[in-house]
């Protein structure tokens, strides 16, 4: 089977190395893809935007399934245009996708289901938000509606925070993703990823994992896309696991059911995990970056098989394996991220870390320049590493990241760092 993999991050070459491991597999075309997918795949100058441009491409090459990575183009609807076009393709409509590509949409479905989740208002102006904030207070969470790239979100812990996290909003800092606001209710508790596929009736869980989105150890500093992740996450016994899927995943796939706009895909669920249980913050329509990097090391099994089940309908056939190895990933971003950054600086020994046991090096923001890796963007690598428990993949990513030559990037150095206390507790 020719597929078609969308993307060019991290997520994108964790994908494309899974896909590459299917027997079923015969091409893989990357559009646009980057250095590290281009060692498994045929990388292709699409404009991804341009869906009749896919859609030719897909018809030319005989591509069959086309797995689409991140979520512009799944809210921009391409899967939509792909099925027109009688062409597979992994990931839910646009109507669907409005779970992610609108967090108020997200928020009245849950209202209305009864998902738990936390009390919120959605805005449309200053005034009328600045009036909610004053009667609730902080703590208080502050959102931009739409899709900002991870970074529309403001935890704020004090008034002058949540002040702020408004004017940017409305002030165009995430043009017009922050057109409306949600602000919603402080939650306690430990936080967690949850992935489960969806073949528009039968959810299937798939993973857990825990990221890291403050950019300084300790958890300090501006949130960002990730600065790195570990799976499975700990507080997703079994047991929350299973709550999870019966009171938040399979409830929405009856309420998008019942709205007229069947889930196909992956429920990428955020989680806070306090005393009364699991809550809902927020969904995403997709696999997570930086999770992925590490729930796809963990995977036993056919990734394009389930891929495809779940476009096809058959996932109720269909059961995730994962090793009970631990896998985490440590993210190099370079300096200045998650603001402004300089690009075109060489990285070298990416080589050496992948040499070293258990370590697997994934591109997420690099170009190549002849034989040399240059850096593109925020997050540039995606050092990751499996091991018998959290400490173990904790020191080989590390070992990882030490043997990688790159001045201009940095990380954070405490990736894990609740997982490992717990094991050392144990």
């Amino acid at each position: 089977m020719k597929v078609l993999l969308i993307g060019s991050g991290g997520r994108e070459d964790a994908l494309a190395h899974a896909l590459a491991r299917s027997p079923r597999l015969t091409q893989l075309f990357a559009a646009p893809g980057n250095p590290g997918i281009a060692k498994v795949a045929t990388c292709v100058a699409l404009d991804v935007a341009d869906h009749a441009a896919v859609v030719a491409f897909c018809r030319l090459m005989g591509v069959e399934f086309v797995v689409v990575g991140p979520e512009g183009p799944l809210v921009a609807g391409i899967v939509d245009d792909l099925a027109a076009a009688g062409i597979a393709a992994f990931g839910p409509s646009r109507l669907a996708a409005r779970l992610e590509g609108s967090k108020g949409f997200t928020k009245d479905i849950c209202a209305k289901y009864d998902i738990p989740t936390a009390a919120y208002g959605r805005f449309g102006d200053l005034a009328s938000a600045r009036a909610y904030l004053g009667r609730v207070g902080a703590p208080i969470v502050v959102k931009a509606d739409g899709l900002a790239a991870g970074k529309g979100v403001t935890v704020a812990m004090t008034m002058e925070e949540a002040e702020a996290a408004l004017a940017d909003c409305f002030g165009g800092a995430f043009g017009t993703a922050g057109a409306e606001v949600v602000i919603e209710a402080f939650l306690d508790g430990e936080e967690a990823s949850f992935f489960a596929l969806c073949d528009g009736e039968t959810a299937l869980a798939f993973a857990s994992a825990q990221d890291h989105k403050r950019v300084g150890d300790g958890d300090t500093g501006p949130n960002t896309g990730g600065m790195g992740a570990y799976s499975p996450a700990p507080v997703m016994t079994p047991e929350m696991s299973e709550r999870v899927m019966a009171e938040i995943v399979r409830p929405t796939v009856k309420a998008m059911i019942a709205e007229g706009c069947p889930f196909t895909g992956v429920f990428f669920a955020g989680l806070m995990i306090g005393a009364d249980g699991p809550q809902l913050i927020e969904y995403n329509t997709r696999f997570g970056d930086p999770e992925t990097q590490v729930m796809l090391e963990r995977l036993d099994g056919d990734l394009l098989d389930l891929l495809l089940a779940t476009a096809r309908g058959t996932l109720a056939e269909k059961t995730v394996t994962l090793s009970p190895d631990t896998a985490l990933t440590v993210v190099m971003a370079a300096n200045g991220y998650p603001g402004s950054v300089e690009k075109g600086s060489e990285i070298r020994g990416i080589e050496k870390a992948e040499a070293l046991p258990g370590v697997t090096v994934f591109h997420a923001g690099t170009r190549a320049d002849g034989g040399r890796i240059l850096a593109n963007g925020g997050r540039v690598l995606n050092v990751t590493a499996r091991g018998a428990s959290v400490t173990e993949a904790q020191a080989r990513a590390y070992a990882g990241v030490a043997a990688i030559d790159w001045p201009q990037g940095f990380c954070r150095s405490d990736i894990g760092w609740r997982a490992v206390a717990r094991e050392k507790d144990a």
